[in-house]
């Protein structure tokens, strides 16, 4: 069975079609704001990714300033109960302010450095970092 990745909305058109050329699925997914795709917080287990990437500014809303309904809580809880990564493209620089606004993310959620991110996804979709 072929593998699913979905992506948020300005996710690298490279990335994404270095993963169809190796023969995984691209799928888009949206925040619930920008109707990109399916609602990330409508995955189940008949619907479900084996990834998700995009970056971090597409999970991580404000609360004070624009009312979503989207929290980067909803798209965490997600993925911790169907055990589906979260890729988030951040720069090295950035990783530690990244950690801290999303409060001590679970292990499902990596943030990587926008040169690594066809490695990683690629080692993530292999099993390879395991």
């Amino acid at each position: 069975m072929r593998k699913i990745v979905g992506y948020f909305e300005g996710t690298d058109s490279t990335l994404l079609t270095a993963l169809v050329c190796d023969g995984i699925d691209t799928v888009p997914v949206s925040n619930g704001y920008d109707n990109h795709g399916s609602d990330v917080r409508l995955i189940n287990d008949q619907n479900r990714y084996d990834l998700l990437i995009g970056y971090l500014h597409k999970v991580y809303a404000p609360e004070t300033h624009v009312e979503t309904h989207f929290r980067f809580q909803d798209v965490v809880h997600s993925c911790r109960t169907y055990s589906i990564p979260l890729v988030l493209e951040v720069p090295n620089a950035l990783k530690e302010r990244a950690r801290e606004l999303m409060d001590d993310p679970p292990e499902v959620v990596r943030f990587v450095d926008p040169s690594d991110m066809l490695d990683v996804v690629r080692e993530i979709l292999t099993g390879a970092d395991e």
